[in-house]
């Protein structure tokens, strides 16, 4: 059996001997550097170091998982493949035993599972997330996408063995196989929208969310006992195609400012919200919790920028946070800390209204 690990760190070793780091913070720095150069083996290797020189440090670990989650490339059925997505799951289950509220470690197991289609792994990963973050919009929406994953398949073939068209309308004739359907999964498809539902309600901008509404419900219908309730069905999902089409247009609009004078803000979603483009000035922040500074970033000299999203609630109060960009070791502690933040709310014609943000958490170590 080829060793696809070894020889991969073999062919990587070279580079690494001149002016090699000799603890596990040299390492992750030469390994982010290489990450962010797009140098993907040499990352691994540098990562690999880390964790060999302080096998403690879960942020080696958690970058050593992402440098080799990187490198799997999903659908794809080959050794290679298969050991990329392996030694990436190990080495954010490594994370977990040792910080077990991790939700990016989560997160990535989550969607590494989910690549794979393995839906009942991911599933149980996305769960956890939601029971860390419940404002998670896009643990949910997974979620969502998950249950339509695992009935559509069926779903096909069973209109596919009634003699069916894709366009013929439903719903399915009585019988066994609808019969069949209805009972393995009419759970399925209640939970993916309750799941999508969550999404929405967190961010009622959410348009692939509104997209497997749509596809869920419109499916669903064929599971009607009477044409008029499957009709019913049908109006409900169209709904939500006009919905998912206005808002991609809005936020369309909103990325064609262009340089020139500011394009008017899009209508509120249905919650009322309104998009802000920039980041809220420091005088409108009222409350500021700092960030507390992961001691083992600290330690092996991690610092930046972490980039969030933020909805500020009429009251000024953080509602929710989501990861734009940034270290990864950075990131729990800039959205704990601006979880805790408070605004003066953001008036519209006078009245206080929920608003969409981006908040800039910096991370700088002093001397």
């Amino acid at each position: 059996m080829r060793l696809v690990t070894a020889v991969l760190l073999l062919v990587v070793t070279a580079p690494l001997m001149a002016q090699d780091p000799v603890d596990a913070r040299g390492w992750i720095n030469r390994g982010v550097a290489e990450f962010k150069s797009d140098h993907y083996p040499q990352a691994i290797a540098a990562f690999q170091q880390a964790v060999e020189s302080d096998p403690s440090n879960a942020i080696a670990h958690l970058y050593l998982g992402t440098a080799w989650m990187q490198q799997y490339i999903p659908g794809a059925d080959s050794p290679d493949n298969r050991a990329a997505a392996a030694a990436a799951n190990q080495e954010f289950l490594k994370v977990l035993d040792m910080d077990p509220r991790n939700s990016t470690a989560m997160s990535y197991l989550a969607s590494l599972n989910l690549n794979q289609k393995k839906w009942d792994e991911a599933q149980s990963w996305y769960e956890k997330v939601v029971a860390v973050e419940p404002r998670n919009a896009t643990a949910w929406y997974s979620m969502g996408f998950i249950a339509w994953s695992r009935w559509y398949p069926a779903y096909s073939a069973a209109r596919k063995s009634l003699g069916m068209r894709p366009e013929d309308p439903g719903p399915l004739p009585a019988g066994a196989v609808k019969e069949d359907l209805r009972t393995r999964f009419w759970p399925v498809l209640e939970g993916g929208l309750n799941d999508l539902q969550q999404a929405l309600l967190i961010d009622p901008q959410y348009d692939d969310a509104m997209a497997y509404m749509n596809l869920l419900i419109r499916e669903r219908a064929d599971l009607r006992d009477t044409a008029e309730e499957c009709r019913q069905d049908v109006v409900v999902a169209n709904t939500w195609v006009d919905q998912a089409m206005a808002t991609k247009k809005a936020k369309a609009g909103q990325r064609g400012g262009g340089m020139g004078n500011a394009a008017p803000p899009p209508p509120p979603p249905p919650a009322s919200g309104i998009q802000v483009g920039s980041t809220l000035g420091g005088n409108v922040l009222v409350r500021h919790v700092p960030p507390v500074y992961p001691p083992e970033a600290r330690k092996t000299g991690i610092q930046g920028i972490v980039h969030l999203s933020a909805v500020i609630g009429r009251d000024g109060r953080v509602k929710e946070v989501s990861l734009l960009d940034g270290e990864p070791a950075l990131a729990q502690a800039a959205i704990d800390a601006v979880r805790q933040w408070v605004y003066r709310p953001t008036l519209l014609n006078g009245e206080p209204v929920e608003v969409r943000t981006t908040v800039d958490v910096d991370f700088t170590l002093r001397q």
